[in-house]
Parts: C-alpha cells; structure tokens; sequence
C-alpha cells in the first residue's frame, strides 16, 4: 500500500491538524508516514495546504506531485491542486464552498457538503474532521480505531471536543458510503 494525498484549504479550516491527525494514525499503525504542511504568514484566511504519504514500504522522496487523492476545502485550492491529480485519482470537495464544478472528467469526484454536516454537529470547526473521515470512508488507509486514538490523545482533557470530533469522523464515513 502506498498512498500519496493533498489537503488543501485556506489558514483556520484545520487544514494542517487533519494531515497530521492522518499521519499520527498511520504511525500508530507502524507504517511509513510522511507529513508535510505549508502555509503562508496568515494566521488565517491564506492559503494552506498539507500532503502525506503513507506506505507499507519505506518512503524514497516526500516530494508530492501527483497524488492518488485529494481532500479540496475551498475555490482556490481547486483551481490550484485538481490539475496534478492522479488520473483516475479521488478528488473530494467540501460542497459547501467549492461552488466551481471540476472540469477534469478522468477521475473520481465526490462532492461532501461538510461545512453543512460540521454545522448540524453543533460546531463547523469540526468541518475537517468530516472531510477526513469521508476520506478514510472511500480510502480506508489507517484503521477507525488507530484515527480515535489519535483523536483522544488530542483532545482527551476535553470530553466534548472529542465527542465532536468523533461523531465529524463518523459522519463523514457515513456520508462517503453514500457516495460508494
């Protein structure tokens, strides 16, 4: 198993916390795991984008040019990642603000409204969350249970910010087995 994704939105969506969240999984789970945010000087509004890789063999470059999927959270970041997608590769949109429709009829496209999801949950800080598990929903590249331990490491102290994050999670997975 070897997979190479992009996650990409705008300073203050949790952009960077979902790829590292992902890749502490993965290293819960012994594979091979590379994380690497970028980010402008904005503490928030700018652009923000994370990539990781995640593989049952060791990693040869971090460099990610064409990655199998995508986790897109706004306009912008459509424009500038969907064109190095992997033909054939799964691009998912946060519906709720990616308002452009993708162009690219080669790959695998799943509109996830989870900005609107976040909100029913009672909080749309969470929306990363949603989109992170309607990631794992389609890839299952680290197990449920590894992503809630990481979950409760991170937010343990604060029951409530957990429950939240968890229940995101689900419903993303949830909303993603609608899309299947």
């Amino acid at each position: 198993m070897h997979h190479e994704i992009i996650i990409a939105g705008f300073g203050g969506q949790g952009v960077i916390l979902t790829g590292q969240l992902l890749a502490l999984a993965a290293n819960l789970e012994d594979k091979h795991v590379v994380w690497n945010p970028s980010y402008g000087p904005e503490m928030r509004g700018g652009p923000s984008h994370c990539t990781v890789i995640i593989s049952s063999d060791p990693i040869g470059s971090p460099v990610v040019a064409h990655p199998d999927s995508e986790l897109i959270m706004d306009d912008p970041s459509l424009g500038r990642f969907l064109p190095g997608l992997k033909p054939g590769g799964l691009l998912i949109m946060n519906s709720s603000l990616v308002r452009k429709n993708p162009e690219r009829k080669d790959v695998r496209r799943i509109a996830i409204p989870a900005n609107r999801i976040a909100e029913h949950l009672g909080d749309v800080r969470c929306t990363n969350l949603v989109m992170l598990g309607a990631l794992l929903g389609l890839v299952p590249m680290v197990e449920e249970e590894s992503l809630h331990l990481t979950l409760k490491e991170r937010w343990g102290g604060k029951p409530d910010l957990l429950d939240l994050n968890q229940r995101a999670l689900r419903a993303g997975m949830e909303e993603a087995a609608k899309a299947k």
